[in-house]
């Protein structure tokens, strides 16, 4: 019995319960639909982290307070009063490596321009900033060194403030209010997008100084972006970096720093790796339903089996031999397995895509992932399929003949 005649035949039994069919081969369907519905938001998550990454650059380094551990007097959590302006200053002129910094402060505050007002995030960055975090403006320019320096009020507006206080009108030049502040705008960023439910661009620059002095009122800084010369050297600037802040802050030989100094291309492999371990969890839980669906074709096949006896004993007393029976319905569990597949690959590129337009969430369908969904499913009806096939074919015929 060749394969495609073994093929028809399988086709025309399972036409036989169309509906049986089907129900059995939903477990399949549902399955690989999840499989490749799942790994598609492990893979769009990916994607995303490589995205900011690389926007970001991979040659900065964040400067932060308190040491790494949470045991220390100087924890992970705690105060930021260690970091001053003057560290920032230092790291520049002291490390070859370095080639831009940038100190920082942040807060949060209602933004009021004319009758509008916005409840924005407000950040104190310095002038190079823009060049560190690879971030265009999109109108206007961004304040100088000598206007960070002399603690002036003026501002850079995110796309999304500009957006909602302004609404498409000429913003430069115009004043808004920050906890009653005026401030002119010198310019508007270019759009970032999302990053999960929150937006990068619902967010104001303002000289750091300015911030210090006037928003926060406080003379130390929360953070030091650096800018590294290049990919290769973020190491060496991370070591030059850490040898600098520790002689500054009178740091004993084997004593534990006050501060951390995060290179970004560790967070972004550390967060590549986090990313990989969610896209295989996901597909792990989804294969579950696989497993369930073979587990339904193999209920089925055995009541197959034993409503179609007398025909096994009928193919059997005109010449079919074991091999032919166990092929038969081998074929009819790895058809049914297929066809499950093949719906269930349409099924997961469709709820892939819904839930990208439905949700922030970004997901990419691999065809590496969709082949592997098919395979799995296949195998699922060999595995599952065999030990039914195999106890068709041993049957005895001259009892199969008698079964009523």
């Amino acid at each position: 019995m060749n394969f495609i005649k073994t093929s028809r035949v399988a086709l025309m039994a399972l036409a036989r319960n169309k509906m049986r069919s089907f129900l059995t081969a939903l477990g399949i369907i549902i399955g690989v639909g999840a499989v490749i519905a799942m790994v598609s938001i492990g893979q769009g998550a990916k994607a995303d982290v490589e995205k900011r990454f690389d926007e970001m650059g991979s040659n900065l380094l964040f400067v932060r307070p308190g040491s790494m551990s949470f045991r220390g007097r100087h924890g992970g959590g705690g105060s930021y009063q260690t970091m001053k302006e003057a560290d920032a200053q230092a790291i520049l002129d002291n490390c070859d490596a370095v080639t831009y910094v940038s100190p920082n402060v942040n807060t949060r505050s209602q933004v009021i321009y004319q009758n509008k007002n916005w409840n924005s995030s407000i950040y104190g960055v310095g002038h190079s900033y823009p060049i560190i975090r690879n971030w265009d403006i999109q109108d206007g320019q961004f304040f100088s060194e000598q206007q960070v320096k002399a603690g002036q009020k003026v501002c850079i507006l995110g796309s999304e403030v500009y957006e909602n206080l302004f609404e498409g009108a000429p913003a430069i030049g115009q004043v808004v209010r920050i906890k009653r502040i005026p401030f002119r705008v010198l310019g508007v960023m270019e759009a970032k997008g999302e990053t999960g439910f929150m937006s990068r661009d619902d967010v104001i620059f303002i000289p750091f100084k300015t911030a210090m002095m006037r928003l926060l009122g406080v003379d130390s800084i929360q953070s030091i972006d650096v800018s590294a010369a290049s990919l290769d050297s973020t190491a060496e600037a991370q070591a030059q970096i850490e040898e600098v802040l520790r002689i500054r802050h009178k740091i004993a030989p084997g004593a534990e720093d006050d501060f951390n100094v995060r290179n970004m291309s560790d967070i972004a492999e550390s967060a590549s790796e986090s990313t990989r371990i969610l896209t295989i969890l996901l597909g792990g839980i989804a294969s579950i339903y696989l497993l369930v669906g073979g587990i339904g074709i193999m209920n089925i096949m055995l009541v197959s089996v034993t409503e179609r006896i007398r025909e096994i004993g009928i193919r059997m007393s005109v010449g079919a031999k074991e091999r032919d029976i166990l092929l038969q319905f081998l074929t009819e569990a790895i058809v049914l397995s297929l066809l499950g597949g093949i719906l269930g690959i349409f099924l997961g590129i469709g709820s892939a895509q819904l839930i990208s337009r439905l949700s922030p969430m970004q997901t990419v369908v691999l065809p590496s992932s969709i082949a592997l969904a098919f395979l799995f499913s296949g195998s699922v009806g060999v595995f599952f399929g065999f030990y039914p096939a195999r106890k068709a074919s041993k049957l005895d015929p001259i009892d199969a003949l008698r079964y009523e």
